[in-house]
Order: C-alpha cells, then sequence, then structure tokens
C-alpha cells in the first residue's frame, strides 16, 4: 500500500506540474497575443487528430522510450548516464555498417538480429567504457559521458564525410540499407515501424529485471547505498561496469531503431537531442517502465503536434520545447536535486 500511495503521489506530481506548463504556456501566448484555445486544439489535431499524426506521435515517442530505460536503469543504480546521446551515434553506426557489409544473400532473419546485436554491442562497450573509468579511476561518470558524446558524435560524423559517405550524395550519410533490413511499417506511409514493438518489449524485460531479478536487486541496493551494498557483499565495481554497459546497449537501441527505420541509413547529426531528451523522461517517469512510456508519449505528442500547431495558429514550432523545458523545470530538477544529494550523503 504504501509503494502504491508512493506512486500515485508521484504521478499527481507529474500531472500537476504538466498542468501548469500548459497553463504558463498559454498565458505566454496570450501576452503576445495568440489564441490558447485554437493553438492548443492545433496542437493535439496534430498529435492525435488523424492515423497519421496518432502514427507520428509514436514514432517520435519510440527512441525517447529506449532512452528513458537506459538513464532511468543507470539512476536505479545510483549511476547518471548522460552518454545517451553518444551511445545513439555509435549504435545506429556500427549496426549501419554492419548491414551494409553482410552479404546481400543472406536471410534477413539472420542479417537483420546481427546487425542490431552489433549495434547493441557498440552502445554496451561505449556505456561500458564509461562504467570501468567510473569504476577504476572514481571519475565522475558525468564528466566521462559527457567527454565521450563529443567523441561519438564527431568520430561517426568523420566516417559519414569520409570513408562511408553515401556515393554522390550531398548529404554526410551512409548508402541506404537494402529494403529487407529496413522495419516494416506498421501503419503504411508513414514513420511508425515495429520499433514499437520492440520498445514495449524492453519495457516489460526491464521491469522483470529490475523486480524478478538478483541482478535487479543488486542495482536497487546500489541506487539506495552503494557503501551499504558493497557491505553487504555486493561487487560494486563489477555493477558499476554492467550498469553502464547495459544502459548503453538500450540506448544504443534508440539509434539503431531509427537508423533501421525511420531513415533507411545513418545520417549525420540524425538524433537532434534524442539522448538528453531521454534524462528527462527517465526523471519525469521515475525510472518506472510505464511512467517512462507516459512521458515518451507527452514528449511524442508536443513534437508531432508543434508543426500543425504553428500552421494553423501561427506560433513557432518551437513552442514544444518550451513546453518541454517547463515540465523539466517542474519535475525533473527537483528529483535531480534530490538524486544528488542523496548520492553526496552516502
Amino acid at each position: 500500500m504504501t509503494k502504491n500511495r508512493k506512486y500515485l503521489k508521484d504521478a499527481g506530481f507529474s500531472l500537476i506540474a504538466i498542468l501548469l506548463s500548459f497553463l504558463l504556456v498559454a498565458a505566454i501566448m496570450l501576452i503576445l497575443g495568440y489564441n490558447p484555445v485554437e493553438a492548443y486544439g492545433a496542437l493535439f489535431e496534430g498529435a492525435f487528430g488523424s492515423s497519421y499524426s496518432l502514427s507520428l506521435t509514436l514514432s517520435k515517442s519510440v527512441p525517447l522510450i529506449f532512452v528513458g530505460l537506459a538513464v532511468g536503469f543507470a539512476l536505479q543504480g545510483g549511476l547518471f548516464n548522460i552518454g545517451g546521446e553518444g551511445q545513439i551515434y555509435i549504435g545506429g553506426f556500427v549496426a549501419a555498417i554492419v548491414g551494409l557489409l553482410l552479404p546481400h544473400t543472406m536471410p534477413a532473419l539472420l542479417a537483420l538480429p546481427l546487425a542490431v546485436l552489433s549495434g547493441m554491442a557498440g552502445g554496451f562497450l561505449w556505456g561500458g567504457a564509461i562504467g570501468l573509468i567510473k569504476a577504476k579511476l572514481n571519475i565522475n561518470e558525468v564528466i566521462v559521458a559527457i567527454m565521450m558524446n563529443y567523441i561519438a558524435q564527431l568520430l561517426t560524423s568523420y566516417f559519414v564525410n569520409g570513408p562511408f559517405m553515401a556515393a554522390k550524395s550531398m548529404t554526410p550519410q551512409t548508402e541506404i540499407l537494402p529494403q529487407n533490413l529496413q522495419l516494416p511499417k506498421i501503419i503504411p506511409n508513414t514513420q511508425l515501424t515495429t520499433s514499437l514493438y520492440i520498445a514495449l518489449i524492453m519495457c516489460v524485460l526491464y521491469g522483470f529485471v529490475m523486480k524478478r531479478t538478483v541482478f535487479g536487486f543488486e542495482v536497487k541496493a546500489m541506487g539506495n547505498n552503494m557503501y551499504a551494498a558493497a557491505t553487504g557483499g555486493i561487487y560494486v565495481a563489477r555493477n558499476t561496469v554492467l550498469i553502464m554497459a547495459f544502459s548503453g546497449a538500450l540506448a544504443a537501441m534508440a539509434g539503431i531503431f531509427e537508423v533501421f527505420g525511420t531513415y533507411g541509413r545513418f545520417i549525420d547529426g540524425f538524433s537532434f537531442g534524442i539522448g538528453f531528451t531521454g534524462i528527462a523522461i527517465a526523471f519525469i517517469g521515475q525510472s518506472t517502465p510505464l511512467g517512462i512510456i507516459l512521458a515518451s508519449l507527452l514528449f511524442g505528442s508536443l513534437q508531432a503536434g508543434a508543426m500543425q500547431m504553428s500552421m494553423m495558429a501561427g506560433i513557432s514550432a518551437n513552442i514544444d520545447k518550451v513546453i518541454q523545458g517547463l515540465v523539466i523545470v517542474f519535475i525533473a530538477t527537483p528529483s535531480i536535486i534530490m538524486f544528488a544529494f542523496r548520492k553526496r550523503r552516502s
């Protein structure tokens, strides 16, 4: 009952914060001379008004779910994976190159899983390197992850501007992936692919690991107090590496399925900050699978509906970023402060 009460309290707090964000933005619209009712109506229409709009909302939400799970998993273990952006690029690039190099005669049932697992391995190693530096040298994982974000982005940018750039292309990108390696569309002529099902499966798996496995118990024990966990016989150094590695693999899946689903190839700079938005998703969703899904849908709907709001109400499409920022301020900032305080106290 106590845990259920806590979840209800957190959900209520999140709803109030979201409502306050929309009200504050409405006040800003009124000051600037816009009609907030018309604007929000257009936003809703662009996000949920048709099957295409709904598919766009869901497709925008899928990568956020993966990164939200990645950040949430690390937070459960008392670690802060701010390196999701770099892991997205590494995962997407490795998977794309493997997919292009595999023989085109190889059946898709073998080639696609191999490419996806290769990308996840890239994210696993990239995130694991952050955990290893943290475990062995006791260097703050946030600092290391930020630096590795730049390395990943610049490294992949070099490759797609050089040796792996598509022939006769003015855009820095790889060759298009073979059609049999591109994910099937759930709704034809939309961006929504079967990656949605994979994201939901990962949410279930995430919940199972955290609630039903020894490793999940150890992760949560470390999140509560690393020193007490070590005293209780938990291998903190080993688990630090594993937590960051698995977190990196989850974040890499966002890049992999954007490449194999939305774009059909690796494009330089395709992420547009998904890795950083995922941090807010994890905090808003309280690192729980359901919370992460709902937070991802909220941000996905804002991104999907912003263009419609701009066309119908004349408001800048960037207003969705204002709403997202206010939601983060109202919800995530207190959580981040409490997380940092608990970590410092422990």
